[in-house]
């Protein structure tokens, strides 16, 4: 276990450094989209770019990862919203706290943090599950948002907005760039090779350094809420749904799918149950906001996901290791 929190230490000190920069006012709180900005469209799509180019086009076609995956991230998100929807968190809140639930943060930490851990053999399912969760269960959750205004807009405009949400995220496209260099065995120049590399290797730090300003921009506008203070009732099942139920239920499925003879792997199958244990994706609680949701319950979620998993999801790895 203390080898297993050697290596994870550094990647939650670094979004604990975060944290105390954006608290103790070191960093401007407006300077943090600009931080997201530079991750989200620069730092990240080359560390995927990277990682999808190095990595045979097998493993990134991985249907039984895929389906497994998907099937166990729309259980969560049917889970969570029927827990959640009452007279005060309506569609907009139940479903982008859905997401939040069954999001994990692959991109911005698990992708290093499993290299570390596992080597780069772990990324193949690692990016299947980016590409689910980007794609499919990103799209879905955004479109149920819109089901509170659907006698204003209709389920057709919130179909047409999420899958223009899709369309401008630049991960899928840096993942579907790289998968095509792997299966044509191409190469770039040196020089673009270089550039490339230097963003890519900035996209973990400052990714995880973000991650920890967001949180506390969320906590410090937290008075801003209009429904009045949070219920721990509000945040904490969807947190334990993250931080619990997550990992079971891809172990369960997994296994199960193997029994019937579904090819898996049983390391892809170590690898999304890693991913599942992951703390809730930031990048929700700007979305959220973009959305018009509740961003102080989501970013309370993605908190309290972040500062448990430092644990849970070292314990994890502990019993895998054992």
């Amino acid at each position: 276990m203390l080898e297993v929190l050697r290596v994870t230490f550094p990647f939650f000190a670094l979004v604990l450094c975060g944290y105390a920069a954006a608290r103790l006012r070191l960093m401007p709180l407006e300077a943090i989209s600009g931080l997201n900005g530079f991750v989200l469209f620069f730092a990240l799509p080359c560390m995927l770019f990277r990682f999808g180019a190095d990595t045979p086009i097998a493993q990134l076609l991985d249907a039984g990862v895929f389906f497994t995956y998907l099937f166990c991230a729309l259980v969560l998100v049917a889970f969570s919203i029927a827990i959640s929807l009452n007279g005060r968190i309506r569609w907009n809140d139940a479903s982008l706290g859905a997401l939040v639930a069954a999001f994990p943060n692959t991109g911005f930490m698990g992708v290093p943090l499993l290299v570390a851990l596992l080597g780069a053999q772990a990324v193949g399912p690692a990016i299947v599950t980016i590409v689910v969760d980007l794609v499919i269960t990103s799209s879905l959750c955004v479109a149920l948002s819109r089901m509170d205004a659907a006698g204003e807009h209709g389920a057709v405009v919130a179909a047409r907005k999420a899958l223009a949400g899709v369309l401008r995220n630049p991960m899928p496209w840096a993942i579907s760039l790289g998968a095509a260099f792997s299966y044509g065995d191409w190469a770039l120049s040196g020089p673009v090779n270089e550039t490339v590399g230097l963003l890519a290797d900035a996209a973990s730090p400052v990714a995880l350094f973000t991650i920890g300003a967001v949180l506390a921009r969320s906590q410090m506008l937290a008075h801003e809420r209009p429904h009045g203070p949070l219920r721990m009732g509000d945040y904490l099942p969807v947190a334990l749904i993250k931080l619990v139920l997550h990992p079971l239920l891809v172990l369960l499925v997994g296994l199960t799918a193997m029994q019937w003879g579904v090819p898996i792997e049983p390391f892809a199958l170590q690898v999304i149950v890693l991913v599942a244990a992951l703390p809730s994706a930031s990048n929700v609680s700007l979305l959220a906001e973009r959305l018009g949701a509740d961003n102080g319950r989501i970013a309370r979620i993605i908190l309290v996901t972040t500062v448990a998993a430092f644990f849970t999801f070292s314990g994890v790895v502990a019993l895998f290791q054992a």
